[in-house]
């Protein structure tokens, strides 16, 4: 059942909202600086996956940054390595977030979902949205009070589907003109806002 939260009744996704948000997320000083460390180390100083050794920094770093609590990086990083990783980010595919995020380490399957979206994202913005636990909640609500779009919530763990949904988003609320970034920052300020209960 549709269950209202107060800080988003003021809040509706529109090209104005979004731009007051990409200009709040350009005051958070530590927020900038990870992003434009991260931007600089898969940009242009470890731009491809073929070694071992570009792979495992590029995950630690994104491990320390965005609190990941990825506990074997090591063995992130070698399984990874396993995926011809340039080759398919070349070509935008989506399905390459679920095989990254599927690992298993010591005998126990992992579904590092978050990490491998932010992995791809960092690599090709342009093509790839994070998916954030913040965002997850934020679709659903904005699904239950709008309708901007069907879907079911297992979808959002499904990256084919998720690009689908956030795509279906900015069609149904007029944002076509921001960049998938943009709307990344936008989408996890408002969640956070709304769904972090510890602020």
């Amino acid at each position: 059942m549709f269950k209202e939260n107060e800080i988003l009744k003021e809040h509706k996704p529109s090209i104005k909202e979004v731009n007051e948000y990409i200009q709040k997320w350009s005051t958070l000083e530590d927020y900038v600086n990870q992003e434009k460390a991260l931007d600089k180390l898969f940009l242009n100083l470890c731009l491809d996956n073929k070694s071992i050794e570009n792979i495992l920094i590029k995950c630690s770093a994104l491990n320390d940054f965005y609190s990941t609590n990825i506990f074997k990086v090591h063995n992130v990083a070698q399984h990874y390595s396993r995926k011809n990783i340039d080759e398919r980010l070349s070509n935008g595919d989506l399905s390459l977030v679920g095989d990254l995020a599927h690992i298993v380490i010591n005998g126990k399957p992992f579904y590092f979902y978050s990490f491998a979206s932010k992995y791809c994202s960092h690599h090709r913005p342009d093509i790839y949205p994070i998916y954030d636990s913040y965002v997850h909640k934020l679709l659903k609500y904005l699904r239950d009070r709008d309708n901007f779009y069907k879907f079911k919530e297992m979808d959002l763990k499904d990256y084919s589907s998720y690009y689908e949904i956030i795509h279906h988003l900015c069609m149904f609320y007029g944002l076509e003109k921001f960049t998938v970034k943009d709307v990344d920052k936008y989408l996890w300020q408002l969640g956070k806002e709304a769904f972090n209960r510890y602020q």
